[in-house]
C-alpha cells in the first residue's frame, strides 16, 4: 500500500499471489482457472488434456472461448465513509486497489472489465471491454480521490441495475453501511436480472473491533454530527449492533445467492483474491452459490 502508482501496486499483489499458489498445494491452479475446468461425466473425451493428467494426475478438459470470458464489473463506494482509516490508509484507498487487482487479474485472463464509482449517485461509469489501454483507463478512473459527500446506496444501485443490461459479473466493494431495507430491495433488483453477485464488505479494523480507548468525540463524516461516546460503555452495543447488521447482509446475500466477504483493511490483498476466486470455483462447481467468508 506504500506504492504510490496504483497500477503497479495491483501488479505487486497479483504476481505475489501468484507466486504464493505456485508454492501452495494448489499449484497450478492460476492457469488452470482461465483455461481448463474439472472433467464431470458426460463431458467429451475428446476435449482432455492428457498433459495435465501426466502432469498432476487430475482430469481437466479444455475451456472454449465463451466459457472462459465473461464479462465483469467493478462497483466501488467512494461515499465520505470509506474515507475513514485508523492505520496508514483508508477503506478507499484498500477498496481502489482490490478494484484494480481484480481489475488487472480477469483482464489477464481474457475477460472483459468495466467499472463504476459511485457515492450518492454514479459518480463514473467505463464499460466492460478487453482490449490495449483498457486497463489503464480503469486505473486512472480508480486513482482519482473519493469525493462524496454522503451515500445513497438506494440511488446508484438503482442506476446500475437500468445501465448494465446483458448478463455480468458484478463485484461490489463497499462498507455497506446503509439501511439493511434498502440493500435488501436493491441488491435484489440486481440478482433477479440474472447478474452473478459478489460483495466484498470492506471495513476498518476499528470499526469491527472497536478499539478506542479513551473517551472522545467521534464525528460522523457523512452528516457532520458530534457524539461524545465512552468506548468502554459503548463497545458491547456497538459491536452487537454491528454483528447484527452483518448478519443481515449475509441473509440478503443467502436469499439472493449472491457470494459475500467480509474484508477488513488489514486483511492482505492476495488472500482477497484468492478467497474471490476459491468462491467462484464453488460457485462453479454445483448449485449451491453462496459463499460467505469472514
Amino acid at each position: 500500500m506504500r506504492i504510490k502508482s496504483l497500477e503497479l501496486r495491483a501488479r505487486v499483489v497479483m504476481e505475489g499471489f501468484l507466486k504464493g499458489i505456485h508454492k501452495s498445494p494448489y499449484h497450478g491452479f492460476s492457469v488452470e482457472f482461465s483455461e481448463y475446468r474439472q472433467y464431470t461425466k458426460g463431458d467429451d473425451p475428446r476435449f482432455i488434456d492428457w498433459k495435465v493428467v501426466a502432469r498432476s494426475d487430475r482430469v481437466f478438459i479444455k475451456k472454449f472461448e465463451d466459457e472462459t470470458n465473461l464479462r465483469c464489473h467493478l462497483m466501488v463506494d467512494q461515499s465520505k465513509s470509506m474515507t475513514y482509516g485508523s492505520g496508514d490508509f483508508t477503506k478507499a484507498e484498500y477498496a481502489s486497489t482490490l478494484a484494480a487487482t481484480l481489475g488487472h487479474f480477469l483482464m489477464a485472463q481474457g475477460d472483459a472489465v468495466g467499472l463504476t464509482t459511485f457515492d450518492e449517485k454514479v459518480d463514473q461509469h467505463v464499460r466492460a471491454r478487453n482490449r490495449p489501454g483498457h486497463l489503464r483507463r480503469l486505473m486512472l478512473q480508480l486513482s482519482r480521490a473519493e469525493r462524496g459527500t454522503g451515500t445513497d446506496i438506494a440511488a446508484p444501485l438503482k442506476r446500475i441495475f437500468e445501465i448494465i443490461r446483458k448478463r455480468s459479473l458484478l463485484i461490489l466493494i463497499s462498507d455497506l453501511l446503509a439501511p439493511i431495507d434498502l440493500l435488501e430491495k436493491h441488491l435484489g433488483y440486481l440478482t433477479a436480472t440474472g447478474h452473478d453477485l459478489v460483495i466484498f464488505q470492506t471495513l476498518d479494523p476499528a470499526e469491527i473491533d472497536f478499539t478506542f480507548k479513551k473517551a472522545t468525540h467521534f464525528r460522523d463524516v457523512e452528516t457532520g454530527n458530534d457524539l461524545y461516546i465512552d468506548p468502554d460503555a459503548a463497545r458491547a452495543n456497538y459491536q452487537k449492533n454491528l454483528n447484527e447488521h452483518i448478519d443481515a447482509i449475509r441473509g440478503i446475500c443467502d436469499r439472493n445467492r449472491a457470494d459475500h466477504f467480509l474484508v477488513p483493511t488489514d486483511r492482505p490483498l492476495e488472500l482477497a483474491l484468492f478467497d474471490f476466486i476459491q468462491g467462484r470455483r464453488v460457485t462453479s462447481s454445483g448449485p449451491e452459490r453462496n459463499v460467505n467468508r469472514g
